[in-house]
């Protein structure tokens, strides 16, 4: 128990500090293949591109502890390319729909005539189209557009940001907000769960407290001695917490391990599961709508290739084939320790693009989500953490478990010989 308390003389502390297991985040992107097609009104064709695979570096700073038995931290990332490990280059072009016009698009659809008249010549001037094509490198990272400076200039505050705008731009080199969870020094149950993110006990993206609320862990560890029922972790890229259902048994690496899931019900809309009601408004089930946490662009969450959503979401694209061993997530956890050994957590980021009056570039597009890419960060506990996992919470305890039969075997005899002894002197 001493162990595993957030406490610099525990032997877990470094661990979590300075996270030792080699993290990978690897991405795949949905290539257009019939972009003039789609225009027309056509279903988009879709190639998957990659994987694009990242070495990911994890590590705390400002770690501040408090009175109350709490402690604060920023936990930050830095990506590094693998080209070894990758299925292609940062340099590759893929056609992809045009993030930023198809976004502003939708979100000024219910705007003033006039709003979307400037925008659509806006568009025009600069030559943006509905779709294009751009490198991997800036799909992800950035690269300078024109369209945003003219979109704040027609929809003051419609855009906070100014220069580069990139899907992942923000995710390298940055922290994941300001975690402040309990250390576990007087209630053990209590360690790694979040008491706020931010300052705060809850968010305020959804409406309703339930889906606001901010539970579980950040979820890199849990409290020792899980059940196999479920386990909960706040995720700032999801904007909300996760839970996720205990599965089956197993080992790694000799290790045993609890196997947790995502059940059916998480991304399902509030119709198929009413606690998911505060999410909405929805649309089908297995897609989460994201707006109001990603300035209210038209994005979504869901699995990898619509895995455990509405048929009808993978029937409207054409290229997709979901199943459980490649779009599935897992987490496989260490019971006795809350440690994760192995994980791998799968998201899909998607657009909602459609045909808006009054924007002249989005033609006859007909309403579809639009799978953008999706990504797994995965990685497992090896080398020397996990020798020392395994001589600690497997070896030694065998050892000592065989050690009591022993002790008691050869006890037998001696209760017996000791037993005649007393008896032989009466």
């Amino acid at each position: 128990l001493q162990n595993v308390r957030i406490d610099p003389s525990s032997m877990s502390f470094q661990m979590w500090k300075d996270i030792p297991v080699p993290f990978y985040l690897s991405l795949h992107f949905f290539e257009v293949l019939n972009p003039k097609q789609v225009l027309g009104g056509g279903k988009p064709v879709l190639r998957q591109r990659g994987p694009y695979v990242y070495r990911e570096y994890r590590f705390k700073t400002n770690i501040t502890f408090h009175d109350n038995d709490t402690v604060s931290y920023l936990e930050y990332r830095h990506l590094f390319f693998q080209p070894h490990l990758s299925n292609g280059t940062e340099d590759e072009y893929i056609v992809v729909p045009n993030i930023m016009m198809m976004g502003a698009a939708v979100m000024v659809e219910n705007l003033p005539g006039y709003v979307k008249f400037l925008l659509s010549g806006a568009l025009a001037a600069l030559k943006q189209e509905a779709f294009m094509n751009r490198t991997v490198g800036e799909i992800l990272w950035g690269y300078d557009d024109p369209l945003i400076d003219a979109i704040n200039n027609i929809v003051p505050g419609l855009l906070p940001f100014k220069g580069k705008f990139g899907l992942f731009k923000d995710f390298n080199n940055s922290d994941s907000g300001l975690f402040t969870v309990n250390t576990g020094m007087k209630n053990i149950s209590q360690v790694h769960l979040v008491d706020s993110w931010n300052g705060l006990k809850e968010v305020n993206y959804w409406r309703s407290s339930q889906c606001n609320m901010i539970n579980g862990t950040a979820g890199e560890m849990w409290p020792p001695f899980m059940s196999p029922t479920s386990l909960q972790f706040y995720s700032p890229d999801a904007c909300r917490s996760l839970t996720l259902v205990y599965e089956q048994s197993g080992h790694f690496q000799g290790v045993p391990t609890y196997r947790f899931v995502a059940p059916k019900t998480l991304f399902a809309n509030g119709t198929d599961y009413p606690p998911n009601e505060g999410f909405c408004p929805c649309m089908q089930s297995g897609i989460q709508n994201i707006s109001t946490c990603r300035l209210n662009a038209p994005m979504f969450i869901s699995h990898p290739h619509f895995y455990n959503a509405d048929p009808s979401l993978v029937e409207a694209v054409e290229g997709l084939q979901p199943n459980k061993d490649q779009h599935g997530l897992f987490l496989d956890v260490h019971p006795m320790t809350g440690i994760p050994m192995n994980c791998s957590i799968k998201l899909q980021l998607n657009l909602y693009i459609k045909r808006v009056p009054g924007i002249v570039q989005t033609r006859q597009i007909k309403p579809v989500v639009l799978p953008l890419l999706w990504f797994a960060e995965s990685g497992s506990i090896e080398g020397s953490v996990l020798k020392q996992f395994y001589t600690n919470l497997v070896l030694l305890p065998t050892v000592l478990d065989y050690l009591q039969y022993i002790l008691l075997g050869l006890s037998v005899p001696l209760i017996i010989s000791a037993a005649v002894l007393l008896a032989m002197r009466k």
